[in-house]
């Protein structure tokens, strides 16, 4: 008989307590790891620098995982379907990095279908967006004729993007922000971006599976160089019409 596995609890009052290591996480609910803690800029570099999220509904404790196996996306390798090709052809909009963090967050957080709750909740925006003020975490915006319709946020460690949320406002609309996401990281020379668990959706995107073990490894690996935190700018070619920005 396989021992009960015990959840690790973490101390508030304590940022740099160590996670436990990622193979005692446990197999149902797939990758939970630990509970308690906080949402402090430090233990969240610290999680991200391991593999570890946060994850959980407003009424409960912080939850943190790193579920076996990883979804990720290699930005080369992002499918782009016939009918996304021509929206992208079109360019009836312009995207931005770092433009709208805030609004960003906020479109992510909103109640979606029919749902009524959210689990972006105030805490967890008041993380990311501290994250955000120091460089760390990044937003990419689709506009048209100066409305928010579409965008993504996450962190950035290395060469690692880890994806959070999205949201669209018009068909396509995230998928228009992960499209130039892709190309700039590709630019970049980033090494791929975190799904964490894998879906339909992102799999018809392009996302694959990694051992959790093969994850991590890469993870480390990516440390080094990547971009110093800072505001995010696009540095390729992409829609930019002013008509489409906000004033």
């Amino acid at each position: 008989m396989d021992s009960p596995v015990r959840l690790h609890w973490l101390d508030p009052r304590n940022p740099h307590q160590p996670f436990p290591p990622a193979h005692l996480a446990m197999r149902e609910p797939n990758g939970l790891l630990a509970i308690g803690g906080d949402l402090s800029v430090t233990r969240l570099l610290r999680a991200y620098a391991q593999g570890i999220f946060p994850w959980y509904n407003p009424d409960e404790p912080i939850l943190w995982w790193c579920p076996d196996p990883r979804a990720v996306l290699i930005p080369a390798d992002l499918h782009v379907s016939r009918s996304l090709r021509r929206t992208l052809r079109r360019a009836d909009y312009a995207v931005t990095m770092d433009r709208d963090f805030d609004g960003v967050l906020a479109a992510c957080a909103a109640p979606r279908g029919n749902s009524r709750g959210t689990w972006l909740g105030d805490d967890m925006r008041h993380a990311y967006r501290q994250l955000y003020e120091r460089g760390h975490a990044h937003s990419v915006e689709v506009w048209r004729a100066g409305v928010l319709v579409g965008g993504l946020y996450g962190v950035a460690l290395g060469r690692i993007f880890f994806g959070e949320s999205m949201f669209s406002r018009i068909d396509d609309g995230s998928k228009i922000a992960l499209y130039w996401l892709c190309r700039q990281l590709e630019n970049w020379a980033f090494d791929l971006i975190d799904c964490q668990v894998s879906s339909a959706h992102l799999r018809s995107l392009g996302a694959i599976e990694l051992p959790r073990s093969d994850f991590l490894r890469r993870l480390a690996l990516a440390q080094d160089g990547g971009r110093l935190p800072s505001r995010w700018h696009f540095e390729i070619e992409r829609p930019a019409d002013p008509a489409h920005l906000p004033p």
